[in-house]
């Protein structure tokens, strides 16, 4: 396995926990939500520019998973503006669009039995378990540093730390 198509694979991987944490928090547009949407989105630019990179499944050319990635790239761009122009109901359609397409090439990539992640799962089932607790357990501590570093002083609480759920 190359070094990009290994982060590539890193990538979507712990993109596809994080945006369906950042999906289904009950709040939205807090720093934490922030800061972790710009980690989620730049995890899914790496996912969709590298993907261009990665040609096995026609022999060096571009296949239609390609086209997914073009889309990736318009869906997260649009977003992204659209949460800056404070149109939050088109941000969230994008942004959802996009996570729901990761989640349908992460079908893609673990149903054709030839491709890497089914292989090595096959091959090395506790390789791929401690693989597994290592995504989830760097999810996690993504999702606690955004807590950690979104932390604003509490003027009421005697300058202390308050964090926003």
């Amino acid at each position: 396995m190359t070094p990009l198509l290994l982060s590539h694979l890193l990538a979507a991987l712990v993109a596809l926990p994080l945006g369906g944490y950042q999906l289904f928090r009950p709040t939205k547009g807090d720093p934490r939500h922030v800061l972790l949407g710009r980690v989620w989105a730049g995890l899914m630019l790496w996912v969709a520019i590298t993907s261009y990179w990665i040609r096995d499944i026609r022999e060096g050319d571009l296949s239609l998973l390609h086209i997914l990635s073009t889309v990736t790239l318009v869906t997260l761009t649009l977003g992204v503006v659209q949460a800056r122009r404070g149109n939050i109901a088109a941000h969230r359609g994008l942004m959802r669009g996009s996570w729901l397409g990761l989640c349908g090439a992460f079908v893609g990539a673990v149903a054709v039995p030839d491709r890497v992640i089914p292989t090595f799962v096959v091959t090395r089932p506790l390789d791929a378990l401690v693989v597994v607790l290592l995504l989830v357990g760097l999810t996690i501590a993504l999702i606690r540093a955004g807590s950690l570093l979104t932390r604003e002083p509490d003027p009421t609480a005697g300058g202390r730390p308050v964090v926003h759920r």
